[in-house]
């Protein structure tokens, strides 16, 4: 049997109160949870940049 990869990894990360809050809004705006905000903010940016390719 092949043994799975792990596609998700995890690690702390410190915000301050205010990102957080607008983080927390945006993502009830969008019907998201906080974290599922947060990889959706981090991908289109590393999209824009040209740092991760397009699938």
């Amino acid at each position: 049997m092949m043994k799975k990869e792990k596609t998700n990894r995890n690690f702390a990360l410190r915000l301050d109160a205010k990102t957080m809050d607008a983080i927390e809004k945006w993502a009830a705006d969008e019907f998201r949870s906080v974290n599922g905000q947060i990889q959706w903010i981090l991908d289109q940016a590393l999209r824009k940049s040209g740092r991760l390719k397009q699938e």
